[in-house]
């Protein structure tokens, strides 16, 4: 463990943040959760921690809304990591603020963990939670935190195991609805991977304020390629039904919420191509399999098969 970084995860029984938790205690880093004593005790998340003490992982007992709680985890380590939910992305300010009074972090990955909230064309009201993380990005640059960003594109959990049908509890073997013309490419990572490539990063001094995106090119699909595969693994044609733009931007204007910010992140994806639109130059950032070429990712092959 010597020279490994302490790391702190704020969120870490949440979605992503159990991964990233896990991957930190298996790289052999000194792993902290930041918990609520209640957490402890409900029934689902009792678990997790249960599995995160059974890693190794230190429990310090804050909360994001208790500023010295939170500026006591983090004096005892040199690396924060956030995976708070999108409800409390805002409120990364008083993580921000307490890594500020606290000033021992070396780095600070805010949450982000999906499309990169500074190069994409979403439309309302994806838009503006966009916005919330470009803003938490501005104040950490404003307040010189040294930081690294993780754009991971989609989670593989969210989108693969109903083949990007929402409301599917399984993948489609009759018919299927594609949004748009099904061409524009979009990245699945699975959430183990996501975790592995986010660690690889926390002492990486080529990840120092830029950002990290996962985009493999065997996780690199158009929604029409990610059917053309599951027809392949299941041996049979699916009845396909496309949803033009205009129809879908309808669908988000009438849609109540959280549907409406479920359909606009679609739109995003899968017709405007936002998680591969553009170049990943190095004056920003790097591609997370290039950099760690010795990490085995899931791909997206591997991961629909489980479902055949």
């Amino acid at each position: 463990m010597a020279g490994k970084s302490k790391v702190l995860i704020i969120g870490g029984t949440g979605y992503i943040g159990k991964f990233i938790v896990e991957a930190s205690a298996k790289e052999g880093h000194p792993t902290f959760a930041l918990v609520r004593e209640s957490t402890i005790s409900d029934p689902v998340k009792g678990k997790v921690i249960e599995n995160f003490e059974n890693l190794g992982v230190q429990l310090l007992y804050g909360d994001l809304y208790d500023h010295e709680s939170l500026v006591k985890a983090i004096k005892q380590v040199d690396v924060v990591i956030s995976a708070v939910g999108q409800m409390q992305i805002a409120d990364q300010v008083k993580i921000i603020a307490a890594i500020k009074e606290a000033g021992n972090v070396k780095r600070f990955f805010p949450s982000e963990f999906g499309t990169d909230p500074d190069l994409n064309t979403a439309v309302e009201p994806a838009k503006s939670a966009f916005a919330i993380k470009a803003q938490i990005r501005r104040t950490i640059e404003a307040e010189g935190i040294p930081y690294t960003y993780v754009p991971a594109n989609c989670f593989a959990g969210y989108f693969l195991p109903n083949l990007l049908q929402p409301g599917a509890t399984a993948p489609p073997r009759d018919k299927v609805v594609i949004v748009g013309n099904g061409n524009p490419r979009a990245v699945f990572n699975s959430e183990g991977d996501i975790g592995t490539y986010t660690i690889k990063a926390v002492d990486d001094p080529r990840t120092l304020n830029k950002s990290l995106f996962i985009r493999p090119p065997k996780n690199t699909y158009s929604f029409n390629e990610i059917v053309a595969l599951w027809e392949k693994l299941i041996g049979k044609t699916l009845e396909k039904t496309y949803v033009p733009e205009d129809q879908l931007l309808k669908q988000i204007q009438e849609s109540p919420i959280p549907m409406n910010i479920v359909l606009a992140i679609s739109h995003s994806i899968f017709v405007n191509g936002d998680n591969t639109n553009f170049e990943i130059e190095p004056s920003f950032g790097f591609e997370a399999s290039e950099l760690y070429p010795e990490v085995k990712y899931t791909t997206v092959e591997e991961y629909l098969s489980r479902f055949v």
